[in-house]
């Protein structure tokens, strides 16, 4: 089991996407997985997730995307170096979505570009 908890949670997703699968059920579990879980419900990504407190797992229905994958290394980007990794990681100008930590919690990049923050990339999806 890898120490990453965001990355293979994101190549479950995708893999199950992949595989023509609705419900995935991830058994790792963390805070941060969370709350990239309710930035990809609200983007529309995934439908709903339901954390299954007796098995220590989150179950996780699929919604509209094609790719989703973990960033690694993390990098930390400045506000004015938001749209360098945006060109490098997302397939349009439009389209996709990045997960940043920054220090007011996990936000979108858009979100991030509007507060005019920085922080460091997690994952992204579109």
């Amino acid at each position: 089991m890898s120490q990453d908890t965001v990355a293979d949670a994101m190549n479950m997703l995708r893999n199950a996407k992949k595989a023509g699968k609705t419900i995935v059920k991830a058994s790792i579990v963390s805070n941060l997985l969370l709350e990239i879980l309710k930035i990809m419900k609200q983007e529309g990504a995934i439908k709903k997730y339901k954390i299954d407190s007796k098995d220590k797992s989150v179950i996780i229905t699929l919604g509209d995307f094609s790719d989703c994958k973990g960033i690694k290394p993390r990098f930390s980007c400045g506000v004015d170096q938001i749209e360098k990794y945006r060109r490098r990681y997302l397939p349009a100008r439009n389209l996709g979505v990045m997960i940043l930590s920054t220090n007011k919690g996990l936000m979108t990049h858009e979100e991030a570009e509007k507060e005019g923050i920085g922080g460091c990339l997690m994952a992204y999806f579109y």
